[in-house]
């Protein structure tokens, strides 16, 4: 999994808390975003529109980044080198992270699971890290766009988009049937759908490109009917259902990253549906004093804890675009998202009280967003106070900075 996408993914949810930063600004027309917040997005923009020198540093550095991203791809399923089972290179590929080649093995198979260990040969095959750069340079590129109108941006991002979705001689099938392989185990499974975290960021990336004369009203279309095909896939497959009945951190990105493509395809009904049904999650997931078994049983727990917990902040933001409150949610015995977080507090404010196995260095400031959201969302100071503490002097970059992600 890349861990790296579902941190930005969550990390982008801070946005909310610019808001009263940007109270003075114009007004703006907030894009189509999901996770983001739209208007803080706006007010922004409208400050960048109106020289506002206090941004003047982080365009720059925006900029930059979205020059480096107009070097990137284009990108396609298609040029990966193995073959999928279904013959059809169009179908998306990937190698399950942690499995490795069995020593005692001739040809390795079956392979062993290791976990928390990354297998290096992953990278060599499938499509991962193709989907990554793409979702990356999307990214940048669209932010850059959206505050700066520089065309040339727009402009690669449609290259991008239209490769790997639109294009037939390189669009990906819309499907994860391939997914997170076990050489000798399995040609793909459920757990594999958690690959395309990283297209959350994107659909909200492609809803900066509104007003761009590079995007058009016909690639939107195309995208949403690949987003539509694509929902039906994780509803109605063996491995969509089988992802869907996860009961750990792959279940809360399978509600993720369903309630969010539903609601760019236009299927308002599907994403309500299955954020409605949340709560079951939650219960299951959270013990009444805020622990994650699931998580804590895991290698890496610190790490999975904080993972599940951004997708559980992720699936409360869509909730507020259909009206289902997760933020307050709290089962009879106490289990809630809240109290997932305050558990977590302390060990990020003195990480040598963290006792469960967790083989890859603790890293606390990975929860500094979610504080930054939950003083907000829960209208309490001492939220804020604690990610100040726990971020120090960490700071953040152009994007960030316009994103909302750092004052």
């Amino acid at each position: 999994m890349r861990l790296a996408h579902i941190i930005f993914g969550a990390c982008v949810l801070l946005a909310a808390t610019v808001a009263a930063n940007t109270e003075a600004a114009p007004a703006a027309t907030p894009p189509r975003v999901f996770v983001l917040d739209a208007k803080a997005l706006a007010a922004n923009r409208a400050r960048v529109a109106a020289g506002d020198k206090d941004l003047a540093a982080a365009v720059e550095a925006l900029r930059k980044q979205a020059d480096k991203a107009l070097k990137a791809g284009p990108f396609s399923v298609m040029d990966k080198k193995d073959v999928p089972p279904s013959g059809d290179k169009h179908d998306y590929t990937s190698l399950a992270p942690y499995y490795w080649p069995d020593p005692t093995k001739p040809d390795g198979k079956p392979y062993i699971h290791k976990d928390g260990e990354v297998q290096p040969g992953r990278h060599e095959q499938g499509d991962t890290d193709a989907m990554g750069r793409m979702c990356s340079a999307v990214k940048e590129l669209a932010t850059g766009w959206y505050f700066t109108g520089d065309e040339k941006y727009a402009e690669h991002v449609a290259v991008l988009l239209r490769a790997w979705f639109l294009d037939e001689k390189t669009r990906m099938n819309p499907n994860l049937n391939y997914a997170q392989a076990v050489p000798g185990r399995s040609d793909g499974r459920g757990i594999g759908i958690i690959d395309t975290v990283c297209l959350i960021d994107l659909v909200d990336a492609v809803g900066l490109l509104a007003g761009s004369k590079a995007w058009t009203a016909a690639d939107q279309k195309g995208l949403d009917a690949w987003f539509g095909q694509f929902v039906s896939w994780l509803q109605e497959s063996k491995n969509g259902r089988a992802e869907a009945a996860a009961r750990n951190n792959h279940g809360t990105w399978y509600d993720a990253q369903l309630s969010v493509y539903a609601l760019f395809a236009g299927k308002a009904d599907v994403a309500k549906k299955v954020l409605a049904e949340s709560h079951a999650r939650i219960d299951k997931q959270i013990e009444p004093d805020g622990r994650q078994p699931a998580e804590l049983a895991r290698t890496k727990s610190w790490n999975y804890s904080v993972m599940n917990l951004r997708g559980w902040f992720t699936v409360a933001t869509l909730g507020e675009r259909v009206g289902v409150d997760l933020w307050k949610y709290q089962s009879p015995d106490g289990r809630c998202i809240r109290k997932a977080l305050d558990y977590l507090v302390p060990f990020a404010k003195d990480p040598a009280q963290w006792q469960t196995k967790q083989i890859v260095k603790m890293r606390p400031e990975g929860l500094v967003p979610l504080l930054g959201l939950a003083a907000a969302k829960y209208g309490e100071k001492r939220y804020a106070e604690e990610a100040r503490q726990i971020a120090g002097d960490e700071k953040g970059g152009g994007r960030d900075t316009l994103m909302g992600l750092r004052p």
